[in-house]
């Protein structure tokens, strides 16, 4: 009997009070019973004045933690859990959440010290400057080194040295890499509200998707995910050399030097500047509204002249 006695008891269900499983799972006992009320952990037994809970609510309870940490709503979390009750699999579902949660570039993550961090952006150490860092997501504090800084994007770091070495104040980069944040969140979004709308819409029509559609969603993910980069990257291109040509044209002047005092920038029709452009080339633009400017003065002058000769009469002295 008593070398049973070990089998019988792997043969008992694990048992806890609601003490005992916050402490084994990490939830508290406020969150435990809040998951009760959502309908997201199943009801305990009920024992006497006692609620007894089994390994299955620990399971379960883990189950919410991993889904939490991948960035699902409790709602998300209900339907995706009650999928799994009803015997559909969750394998396709996290497959495609770790397909889309995963790097969308192939750059790699590096470190950095704080003594580096001072000799690259002018030597002195400033505190303020470097929580603000922090604050965008530029650097991110490694806890027990305080001296030490995760760098997720090395190339990022690198340009506001860059930067700062031509003379850009860390004020202004921060502010800059704020504004620009913004507008590429937005670019963003409508990249995905694009691809969803043409692409992904048809695996998503049942909530949660099955295995199969989610891996063929996952499959599609790794296909388009560099497009995105590569598409702003052309677009970029393109309007910075745009822009930046005009730029430049426009402090430079028509003589191709300063401004001088007393003249004045004047707008012309898009129609004519390209005209201009078909005749003599984008580079003589200016110049030749220049000339043409002055030759119309010149003619204008010579015929006031002229006039006046004529109204004089012959003979006139």
């Amino acid at each position: 009997m008593t070398g049973a006695a070990p089998g019988v008891a792997d043969q008992v269900a694990a048992e806890y009070r609601i003490e005992d499983l916050a402490h084994r799972s990490g939830a508290t006992v406020r969150t435990i019973r809040a998951y009760q009320d959502r309908g997201l952990l199943p009801r305990p037994e009920r024992r006497g004045r006692s609620n007894v809970y089994r390994d299955a609510h620990l399971v379960r309870l883990r189950q919410i933690a991993d889904l939490l940490d991948r960035g699902y709503t409790l709602a998300s979390i209900k339907e995706l859990l009650e999928a799994w009750d009803e015997g559909r699999g969750l394998g396709g579902v996290l497959g495609l959440a770790a397909e889309v949660q995963g790097p969308w570039s192939d750059e790699e993550a590096g470190r950095v010290s704080r003594a580096e961090l001072d000799e690259r952006f002018g030597g002195t150490p400033d505190d303020a400057a470097v929580a603000e860092a922090c604050d965008l997501g530029v650097l991110e504090r490694i806890p027990g080194c305080p001296d030490e800084f995760l760098v997720p994007s090395p190339q990022e770091l690198a340009v506001a040295a860059e930067l700062y070495a031509a003379g850009v104040p860390l004020r202004a980069i921060a502010g800059h890499l704020r504004e620009l944040r913004g507008q590429v969140e937005h670019i963003a979004s409508r990249f995905l509200e694009f691809t969803t709308e043409h692409v992904f819409a048809r695996y998503l029509g049942q909530v949660p998707p099955t295995d199969t559609d989610a891996e063929e969603a996952a499959e599609m993910v790794r296909r388009l995910r560099p497009l995105a980069q590569q598409t702003v990257d052309a677009e970029l291109a393109r309007a910075m050399r745009l822009f930046a040509t005009r730029h430049l044209r426009h402090h430079l002047g028509a003589a191709g030097g300063a401004q001088p005092p007393g003249t004045a920038a004047v707008p012309l029709p898009g129609e004519t500047v390209r005209a201009v452009q078909e005749l003599v080339g984008a580079e003589h633009v200016a110049e030749f509204v220049r000339a043409a400017a002055e030759r119309e003065v010149q003619a204008r002058r010579m015929n006031d002249l002229a006039r006046r000769r004529a109204g004089r009469g012959p003979g006139t002295a």
